[in-house]
């Protein structure tokens, strides 16, 4: 049976002093036994409570009894009896609630039974008590809590906020009392579709009375801009500012394995024509549809005392979320579950991370994998170990799931070349002194792989090597008198396919590679750690200096170049003027084709006249000539 509180009306006042308010809940009783009691609803004759709860059900002429109740005085109780329906019939019941003709109260609920003639196994009530119902997600509502302000700090012991959104409850953590509190976290509700939903926030202190509970109807709320609200508090307590943002996300579902909608025979017919070569023009943003069948994790690592965990996992494409229900005291988890995704972008990489739920506290990260859409094969059941947060190495554990592409090639292609869709949620970046020496390797690496192509270049001009340079100057003869414009496409054709046939076989020794020469810096990393403090202090050192005189040569280029206009050095600017004026002419009675066969020449024939001739770059060397700004504040070069 699952029940959904609504509200209720009309309740009388039942303070020993009378002030016109009460402080009304709800109890329900089955045979005598509590099985839920709702929240308090502070000061206030028509209650909203919004709450929903479920419960197995073994005999269909037990009673519920439900029970309108205040905090110190019983207002009345009613009886309801289960009566018998078919499979998930809804029904509205209104029951009036009456101490006497001038005081009419109502409590307004929805109930949902399951009556099927026979038992119910255990499995089934899981599944209705997990939420294993198709459920069609239209969005996210993203809560940010900034701060506390004017709030009295003579209390004790910590406060935090509670957020609540139907069934889904978050909790803040925990900061020592004072005047203003800054939380600055973030929180994410799960919108579902054709309901009226309302965000419940209650500030708590943990050793004492809560605040007053704000309500805040989510309908109103724009699609895509962040909404403030500052909501004051009981009199002299302070205010509370939070943010709330809706983003939506169309077409995200989540449903029991067993009714994956690609499953089925004919929404896959239709999934197939919508996104055929036919209908490319329809609808160029829906590019296509991602289903995820997640079916287990195996051997997860242990967070509690008694070595179990309590998994979840969360799958994220784009700016699309999806949350999976938490299986309680397991290493091996089973969800058997369906997800549903728009494809906005075919580039896009589908996330899965896998959580420990730790109540109300922050949720543990037990492992994550990131799979592109583009290297999905359909219907394949896949078998994916673990990595850790940042993806960089193998964790504990591993999950299986069955992955199905559906996509629009035609579309995919009209997208790559539009803006890529900003993510809303990002991490604010923190500095990592891992990831600073990780990102000079790279750019080491590749300044690297420059110089040796322009030393081998070079080595053609200095004709180190007869027979080589020869050939690299017949090449560069007949190619400069050959050329035109449209063999640049040709040429990079050519280059594409002249990698397919070498780099393709070797494609999985490629990528072993790169990882040997990731795992070969991050190892040399973790041995640089094993070093002492003065060895540290050196290494992060000689870092720093790197990155101060790359800095330092790209600002000066920059700052030479722009000074070469502006009069910085007069003198400079005139020669400048000279051979700019010289260019003109030149470029303008002489083709292009012949200055640069004329220039190709000079370099190769420059060591064939003179051998000990210094090999220069002009251009460079005028620039070295004019000042920075650094230099021109240190120096006055105008007269």
């Amino acid at each position: 049976l699952t029940l959904h509180r609504k509200s209720g009306r009309n309740n009388i006042d039942s303070c020993l002093f009378s002030t016109g308010t009460s402080d009304p809940f709800v109890k329900f009783k089955v045979d005598g036994k509590n099985i839920y009691k709702s929240k308090v609803v502070n000061k206030n004759l028509n209650p909203a409570w919004n709450e929903s709860f479920s419960f197995p059900v073994r005999d269909l002429d037990q009673t519920l009894r439900l029970k309108v109740c205040e905090v110190f005085t019983l207002l009345r109780s009613n009886n309801v009896k289960y009566t018998e329906n078919r499979m998930f019939k809804f029904a509205n019941c209104k029951n009036m609630f009456r101490i006497n003709k001038h005081w009419p109260k109502l409590v307004h609920c929805c109930m949902c039974w399951l009556f099927q003639g026979q038992p119910i196994s255990p499995a089934q009530v899981m599944q209705l008590m997990c939420g294993q119902r198709n459920q069609v997600w239209t969005g996210i509502y993203t809560v940010i809590l900034v701060e506390g302000q004017d709030m009295p700090d003579c209390g004790q012991g910590d406060v935090y906020v509670r957020f609540r959104v139907g069934d889904q409850r978050v909790r803040s953590k925990n900061l020592c009392i004072k005047a203003n509190p800054q939380w600055r976290e973030s929180f994410d509700f799960n919108q579902f579709q054709d309901a009226q939903e309302y965000l419940a926030v209650e500030v708590c202190c943990k050793r004492g009375r809560k605040s007053e509970e704000l309500d805040i109807d989510l309908t109103r709320l724009p699609v895509n801009q962040k909404q403030l609200f500052t909501h004051a508090l009981d009199p002299n307590k302070g205010r509370l500012v939070f943010l709330v943002t809706l983003t939506p996300c169309s077409g995200a579902s989540i449903s029991d394995i067993l009714s994956a909608p690609l499953d089925n025979p004919t929404t896959f017919e239709e999934m197939q024509e919508k996104y055929g070569l036919m209908n490319s023009l329809r609808d160029l943003k829906d590019i296509g549809c991602l289903q995820i069948k997640l079916i287990k994790a195996t051997d997860l690592p242990s967070t509690d005392l008694s070595g179990k965990s309590d998994p979840f996992c969360t799958l994220e494409l784009g700016n699309s979320k999806l949350q999976t229900h938490t299986i309680s005291k397991t290493l091996n988890p089973e969800w058997r579950t369906a997800l549903t995704f728009p494809i906005k972008d075919i580039h896009d990489v589908l996330v899965l991370t896998v959580y420990h739920d730790d109540g109300d506290k922050s949720p543990d990260i037990l492992g994550k994998i990131a799979i592109p859409l583009l290297t999905v094969s359909n219907g394949q059941q896949i078998t994916r170990t673990l990595k850790n947060n940042n993806l960089s190495r193998t964790t504990k554990g591993s999950i299986t799931l069955e992955l199905n592409v559906l996509y629009n090639p035609i579309r995919a292609g009209v997208k790559t070349f539009r803006p890529k869709e900003t993510k809303f949620a990002e991490d604010n970046p923190k500095f990592n002194k891992k990831l600073l020496a990780r990102n000079i390797y790279r750019v080491r690496k590749i300044s690297m792989a420059i110089l040796y192509t322009l030393q081998y270049i070079k080595s053609c001009f200095h004709w180190e090597n007869t027979q080589r340079s020869i050939t690299a100057f017949l090449i560069f003869v007949v190619t400069v008198w050959l050329w035109e414009l449209f063999m640049l496409p040709l040429f990079l054709l050519l280059l594409i396919g002249w990698n397919y046939f070498h780099i393709t076989p070797g494609m999985a020794s490629y990528s072993q590679d790169l990882v040997s020469s990731l795992s070969f810096f991050f190892l040399s990393l973790q041995e640089s750690e094993k070093k002492g403090l003065m060895e540290k202090i050196h290494m992060v050192q000689e870092i720093v200096l790197t990155v101060q005189n790359i800095l330092d040569e790209v600002a000066c280029i920059g700052e030479r170049v722009k000074n070469t206009f502006n009069w910085a050095v007069p003198f400079l600017l005139f020669l400048t003027c000279l051979v700019l004026f010289l260019a003109t002419a030149a470029l303008y009675y002489i083709p292009l084709r012949y200055i640069v066969l004329a220039w190709g020449v000079n370099k190769f024939t420059k060591k064939l006249f003179n051998p000990y001739a210094i090999d220069n770059n002009e251009i460079l060397d005028f620039l070295k000539r004019v000042p920075s700004d650094v230099q021109k504040v240190r120096v006055q070069f105008y007269i």
